[in-house]
C-alpha cells in the first residue's frame, strides 16, 4: 500500500531473549479496518500495544500520517483504545466515564456535555448516562467503552479482543454495530482478535500473525479462498490438506498424484515443476457429494461419519485411506454411514500452499 496512514517499518519487540515481534512491516490506509488475527503469543497484541504507546519497540519505526509516534507517550497519539475488560471506572457514572478523556484534554464543560451525549447516542445508550457500570450488562459496558474511545474524535481506534467476553448473539450484534460505526465515521480501526469469523465479518483486510511475523495479509476473500501457506489454510476456517507429487504442468494447471494414489488437477498460483512435492488445500464446502456435474476432480469415497449442524451436515468420508471433511447441504440426497459416494471438486476450488 503506497498511501499508508499507519506504517510499521522493520519493527521488532523482544522481552529478554524472546522475540515477540520480528522485523515486521505493515501499512494501513486511512479509514481502513484491519484485523490482526493469530494464535496466542503470535505478536498481534504486542504490536497493538506498541502502536498505542503502552510498549516501546526494541527496534524499528512506527508512523501515523507520516509522523513518527514511537517516541510519544500514549496521551499524545490521539488514539482511542478499547480493551476486552472494558476498563471502566466503577465509581463513575456512564456519562462521567465517557467524559473522562475530554476532561484530561481540558475540553470546556459545555462541549463535554454535548460530545458525551453525541457519543452515547451513537452507541444507543443515551438514556443510561446516570447509571454506574455495575448496573449495565456486559454488552452495555462494552458500548460505554466504545463511546469513551470515540468521544474525543481520535484519528485511530485500537481494539484488543473487545468482544471476547460477550455471549455469541451479543458478540455478533456488536460486530455489526462496530462495522456500521466504522463506515459512518470513516474511522481507521486496528482490531486484534483470535476469532476467525469475527475477522472475516468485520475487516477490510486481515493480517495473519504467526511467531511474530505476518504470514499473509489480504481481504477476507483472499485470505479464505486463496491461502498462501498451510498455516493460513488451517488457521482460518476449515480445510482439507492433501499431499502429493506434481505429475504434469501446463498453462497454470498442475496434475498431482496424491499420496493416496489418486490423481487430481489443481490451479497453481505458486511455481512448481514435475516431481515437486506439493500440498493442496480444499475447503469443506467446496466439495460436492455425488454431484451429476461432469469434469473436475472425482474421488471415490466411503461415508465414515455424519454430524448434524442445523444449516448443513458435516460429513467425513474416507478416500483411499485419507479422511476428507465435507459440508453438505441439507437438501442433498440422504446419506448413511457406509455409503459409497463420489467426492468431487473443481481445480479452481483447490489451492496449492507452501
Amino acid at each position: 500500500m503506497t498511501d499508508a496512514f499507519i506504517q510499521f517499518d522493520k519493527v521488532s519487540k523482544s522481552f529478554g531473549p524472546i522475540t515477540v515481534v520480528d522485523d515486521l512491516d505493515l501499512s494501513i490506509g486511512k479509514g481502513e479496518f484491519v484485523s490482526m488475527l493469530g494464535p496466542s503469543g503470535s505478536g498481534k497484541t504486542t504490536l497493538l500495544m506498541m502502536l498505542a504507546g503502552f510498549e516501546k519497540p526494541t527496534s524499528g519505526e512506527i508512523s501515523v500520517d507520516a509522523k513518527r509516534v514511537d517516541g510519544l507517550p500514549p496521551y499524545k497519539r490521539n488514539m482511542g483504545v478499547v480493551f476486552q475488560n472494558y476498563a471502566l471506572f466503577p465509581h463513575m457514572t456512564v456519562a462521567e466515564n465517557v467524559a473522562f478523556p475530554l476532561k484530561m484534554r481540558g475540553v470546556s464543560r459545555s462541549q463535554i456535555v454535548e460530545r458525551v451525549k453525541k457519543a452515547l447516542d451513537m452507541v444507543q445508550l443515551g438514556a443510561f448516562q446516570g447509571r454506574k457500570p455495575i448496573q449495565l450488562s456486559g454488552g452495555q459496558q462494552q458500548r460505554v467503552a466504545l463511546a469513551r474511545a470515540l468521544v474525543f474524535e481520535p484519528e485511530v481506534v485500537l481494539m484488543d479482543e473487545p468482544l471476547g467476553a460477550l455471549d455469541k448473539k451479543l458478540r455478533e450484534q456488536m460486530q455489526l454495530d462496530i462495522r456500521d460505526i466504522h463506515r459512518r465515521l470513516g474511522l481507521t480501526i486496528v482490531f486484534v482478535t483470535h476469532d476467525q469469523t469475527e475477522a472475516l465479518t468485520m475487516s477490510d483486510r486481515i493480517a495473519i500473525f504467526n511467531h511474530g511475523k505476518i504470514e499473509q495479509i489480504g481481504t477476507p476473500g483472499q485470505i479464505y479462498d486463496s491461502p498462501r501457506t498451510q498455516f493460513v489454510a488451517e488457521f482460518i476456517g476449515e480445510t482439507n490438506l492433501l499431499t502429493g507429487k506434481v505429475q504434469s504442468a501446463r498453462e497454470g494447471v498442475l496434475g498431482v498424484l496424491l499420496a493416496s494414489g489418486a490423481s487430481i488437477e489443481v490451479n497453481a498460483p505458486l511455481p512448481a515443476t514435475v516431481g515437486d512435492e506439493v500440498k493442496v488445500s480444499i475447503r469443506p464446502e467446496r466439495i460436492d457429494i455425488n454431484s451429476e456435474a461432469t469434469g473436475g476432480n472425482r474421488l471415490k469415497a466411503t461415508v465414515a461419519d455424519i454430524v448434524y449442524h442445523g444449516d448443513h451436515l458435516q460429513v467425513r468420508v474416507q478416500s483411499q485411506g485419507k479422511d476428507l471433511m465435507i459440508k453438505a447441504h441439507r437438501k442433498s440426497s440422504p446419506l448413511n454411514i457406509g455409503d459409497e459416494v463420489v467426492a468431487s471438486f473443481s481445480p479452481d476450488h483447490c489451492w496449492m500452499v507452501s
